[in-house]
């Protein structure tokens, strides 16, 4: 997630993908964008979580079919050691029971395997900057299957630690509104809406929007009727 200090910064990227030719290609498109540093690469899951460990990347761009530890495997061992990073998975299956299973294990969001390579560069830096890579149907559709939940002890404490404009923006990006309509809102700039939602994943140790709107949403600080709807 991008700062202030770092916005001039490469996005760093562990890519994890298990075809030598595909993984590649894919590097040489988000390097050659100059906005994108891959620190490593993997080609199946264990060398995934390895490879974060090794680099604490910004972000991890990770194929759901790896050999051996799945990439949904990979995902929520990443996660459960490094909440901070941000991960988007890549997969050829768009069936709701792959799309649930990747973001209950603390995905960003997903794309399809076919996706342009136009595409999976603006998806990786809009994570970067907090913004969603979920289509509205299937952010609804998410989060009124994984929001289900109590608030845990710590609960009130982490909410406390938000600053009141801090909720304001989350609550913001909770019904779908890019950084720059809540910038617009606020009447501050998009960049001031990008660190406040930095200074929000970190306080609630995530690394993406998906996973601080389904916190939010699981502790009760908004309703699921304040979420961005289907269109």
């Amino acid at each position: 997630m991008s700062v202030q200090g770092e916005a001039r910064r490469p996005i760093r990227v562990v890519l994890v993908e298990d075809h030598t030719l595909v993984r590649q290609g894919t590097r040489r498109l988000l390097e050659e964008s100059g906005r994108v540093e891959v620190v490593a690469e993997a080609a199946d899951g264990e060398e995934a979580v390895a490879a974060v460990d090794r680099h604490e990347p910004d972000m991890a761009i990770i194929d759901i079919g790896l050999p051996g530890v799945s990439g949904i495997d990979a995902t929520r061992r990443i996660k459960a050691s490094h909440p901070q990073v941000s991960i988007i998975g890549l997969t050829v299956h768009d069936e709701d029971q792959y799309v649930f299973a990747l973001l209950e294990a603390g995905a960003a969001g997903y794309l399809l395997k076919d996706v342009e390579g136009q595409e999976l560069l603006r998806a990786v830096e809009a994570v970067h900057a907090g913004e969603s890579v979920l289509h509205p149907s299937i952010t609804h559709k998410v989060l009124t299957r994984l929001s289900r939940g109590t608030a845990d002890v710590g609960t009130r404490v982490v909410i406390d630690a938000l600053t009141d404009r801090e909720h304001e923006v989350l609550e913001l990006a909770a019904q779908g509104k890019p950084n720059k309509d809540i910038a617009a809102e606020l009447q501050v700039s998009a960049r001031t809406v990008e660190t406040h939602l930095s200074r929000v994943f970190a306080k609630l140790e995530v690394g993406s929007r998906t996973e601080a709107v389904l916190h939010g949403l699981r502790h009760g600080w908004f309703d699921l009727e304040q979420v961005e709807p289907p269109p």
